[in-house]
Protein backbone atom coordinates (compact mmCIF):
# COMPACT_ATOMS: atom_id res chain seq x y z
CA UNK A 1 0.00 0.00 0.00
CA UNK A 2 1.43 3.43 -0.92
CA UNK A 3 1.94 6.28 1.52
CA UNK A 4 -0.68 8.35 -0.27
CA UNK A 5 -3.25 5.63 0.32
CA UNK A 6 -2.48 5.74 4.07
CA UNK A 7 -3.14 9.50 4.29
CA UNK A 8 -6.96 9.25 4.71
CA UNK A 9 -6.49 6.63 7.43
CA UNK A 10 -4.01 8.88 9.27
CA UNK A 11 -6.35 11.88 9.05
CA UNK A 12 -9.29 9.87 10.42
CA UNK A 13 -7.15 8.46 13.24
CA UNK A 14 -5.94 11.94 14.18
CA UNK A 15 -9.52 13.27 14.25
CA UNK A 16 -10.72 10.40 16.43
CA UNK A 17 -7.80 10.72 18.86
CA UNK A 18 -7.91 14.54 19.10
CA UNK A 19 -9.28 15.90 22.37
CA UNK A 20 -12.82 17.31 22.25
CA UNK A 21 -13.01 21.08 21.71
CA UNK A 22 -13.12 23.29 24.78
CA UNK A 23 -16.39 25.13 25.23
CA UNK A 24 -16.13 28.60 23.78
CA UNK A 25 -15.81 31.41 26.30
CA UNK A 26 -18.02 34.41 25.82
CA UNK A 27 -16.10 37.66 25.75
CA UNK A 28 -17.66 40.52 27.67
CA UNK A 29 -16.84 44.10 26.73
CA UNK A 30 -16.79 46.71 29.52
CA UNK A 31 -16.87 50.41 28.66
CA UNK A 32 -17.29 53.18 31.21
CA UNK A 33 -16.90 56.92 30.83
CA UNK A 34 -18.53 58.64 33.72
CA UNK A 35 -18.63 59.92 37.25
CA UNK A 36 -20.53 59.19 40.37
CA UNK A 37 -20.71 59.30 44.15
CA UNK A 38 -19.64 57.12 47.04
CA UNK A 39 -21.94 56.55 49.99
CA UNK A 40 -20.97 58.28 53.20
CA UNK A 41 -18.19 56.49 55.06
CA UNK A 42 -16.04 55.56 52.05
CA UNK A 43 -12.36 56.07 52.95
CA UNK A 44 -9.12 55.26 51.12
CA UNK A 45 -5.61 56.06 52.39
CA UNK A 46 -7.22 57.98 55.25
CA UNK A 47 -9.10 60.29 52.86
CA UNK A 48 -12.90 60.41 53.16
CA UNK A 49 -14.15 59.94 49.60
CA UNK A 50 -17.12 61.70 48.08
CA UNK A 51 -16.96 60.96 44.35
CA UNK A 52 -15.12 59.32 41.50
CA UNK A 53 -14.60 59.75 37.78
CA UNK A 54 -13.49 56.94 35.54
CA UNK A 55 -12.66 55.77 32.08
CA UNK A 56 -12.48 52.06 31.43
CA UNK A 57 -12.23 49.95 28.32
CA UNK A 58 -11.56 46.25 28.61
CA UNK A 59 -12.62 42.74 27.71
CA UNK A 60 -13.28 39.85 30.10
CA UNK A 61 -13.68 36.16 29.20
CA UNK A 62 -13.47 33.34 31.71
CA UNK A 63 -10.36 33.80 33.78
CA UNK A 64 -8.68 36.41 31.60
CA UNK A 65 -9.16 40.14 31.12
CA UNK A 66 -7.31 42.71 29.10
CA UNK A 67 -7.64 46.48 29.14
CA UNK A 68 -7.35 49.72 31.04
CA UNK A 69 -8.95 50.66 34.34
CA UNK A 70 -8.55 54.31 35.30
CA UNK A 71 -10.30 55.91 38.24
CA UNK A 72 -9.88 59.21 40.07
CA UNK A 73 -11.12 59.08 43.66
CA UNK A 74 -12.01 62.51 45.06
CA UNK A 75 -12.25 63.42 48.69
CA UNK A 76 -11.74 66.21 51.19
CA UNK A 77 -8.81 66.43 53.60
CA UNK A 78 -9.22 67.33 57.29
CA UNK A 79 -8.15 70.86 56.30
CA UNK A 80 -11.05 71.09 53.84
CA UNK A 81 -8.93 70.79 50.69
CA UNK A 82 -10.08 68.65 47.78
CA UNK A 83 -7.65 65.85 46.92
CA UNK A 84 -7.60 63.38 44.03
CA UNK A 85 -6.20 59.87 44.26
CA UNK A 86 -5.44 58.62 40.75
CA UNK A 87 -5.61 54.88 40.03
CA UNK A 88 -4.12 53.78 36.71
CA UNK A 89 -4.62 50.05 36.30
CA UNK A 90 -4.35 47.23 33.85
CA UNK A 91 -6.89 44.41 34.00
CA UNK A 92 -5.25 40.99 33.65
CA UNK A 93 -7.72 38.42 34.99
CA UNK A 94 -11.44 37.81 34.96
CA UNK A 95 -13.52 36.52 37.84
CA UNK A 96 -16.92 34.82 38.00
CA UNK A 97 -19.82 37.25 38.16
CA UNK A 98 -23.56 37.32 37.65
CA UNK A 99 -24.92 37.52 34.09
CA UNK A 100 -24.80 41.05 32.69
CA UNK A 101 -22.05 42.12 35.10
CA UNK A 102 -18.26 42.04 34.87
CA UNK A 103 -15.64 41.24 37.50
CA UNK A 104 -11.93 41.63 36.87
CA UNK A 105 -8.62 42.03 38.67
CA UNK A 106 -5.20 43.42 37.91
CA UNK A 107 -2.55 45.76 39.22
CA UNK A 108 -2.44 49.53 39.31
CA UNK A 109 -0.24 52.46 40.05
CA UNK A 110 -1.85 54.62 42.73
CA UNK A 111 -0.93 58.30 43.02
CA UNK A 112 -2.12 59.36 46.48
CA UNK A 113 -2.32 63.00 45.40
CA UNK A 114 -0.59 64.21 48.56
CA UNK A 115 2.86 64.86 47.13
CA UNK A 116 4.23 61.41 47.90
CA UNK A 117 5.43 59.26 44.99
CA UNK A 118 2.96 57.02 43.14
CA UNK A 119 2.85 53.42 44.35
CA UNK A 120 3.14 50.79 41.57
CA UNK A 121 1.92 47.20 41.73
CA UNK A 122 -1.18 47.75 43.86
CA UNK A 123 -3.57 44.82 43.31
CA UNK A 124 -7.17 45.72 42.52
CA UNK A 125 -10.46 43.94 42.01
CA UNK A 126 -13.53 45.51 40.46
CA UNK A 127 -17.17 44.61 39.90
CA UNK A 128 -19.21 46.56 37.35
CA UNK A 129 -23.00 46.35 37.44
CA UNK A 130 -24.77 48.30 34.67
CA UNK A 131 -28.20 49.82 35.23
CA UNK A 132 -31.05 49.73 32.72
CA UNK A 133 -30.62 53.41 31.81
CA UNK A 134 -26.86 53.48 31.08
CA UNK A 135 -25.88 54.24 34.67
CA UNK A 136 -24.52 51.61 37.04
CA UNK A 137 -22.32 50.89 40.00
CA UNK A 138 -18.67 50.09 40.60
CA UNK A 139 -17.25 48.25 43.58
CA UNK A 140 -13.46 48.40 43.91
CA UNK A 141 -10.90 46.86 46.22
CA UNK A 142 -7.44 48.44 46.22
CA UNK A 143 -4.76 46.54 48.07
CA UNK A 144 -6.46 45.43 51.25
CA UNK A 145 -9.16 48.12 51.19
CA UNK A 146 -12.63 47.33 49.85
CA UNK A 147 -14.55 50.48 48.98
CA UNK A 148 -18.35 50.52 49.06
CA UNK A 149 -20.16 50.48 45.73
CA UNK A 150 -20.16 53.86 44.02
CA UNK A 151 -23.22 54.88 42.01
CA UNK A 152 -22.19 55.96 38.51
CA UNK A 153 -24.91 58.42 37.57
CA UNK A 154 -23.15 60.57 34.96
CA UNK A 155 -21.88 59.32 31.61
CA UNK A 156 -22.46 55.72 30.64
CA UNK A 157 -21.74 52.15 31.73
CA UNK A 158 -21.96 49.26 29.26
CA UNK A 159 -21.32 45.57 29.82
CA UNK A 160 -22.07 43.46 26.76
Amino acid sequence: MSRLALLPIAVIAAAVMAPPPVAAQTETSVTIAGAGAFPQGAVYLGLPLSSLSLGTGLAVAGDWALGQFQVTLTGTTVLGDERNIVVDGRATAGAPSAPGTAAFTGTATVDPGDGTPPVPGVPFAALVVPGPDGTGSLTVSLGGTKLPAAAIDQGYVTVQ
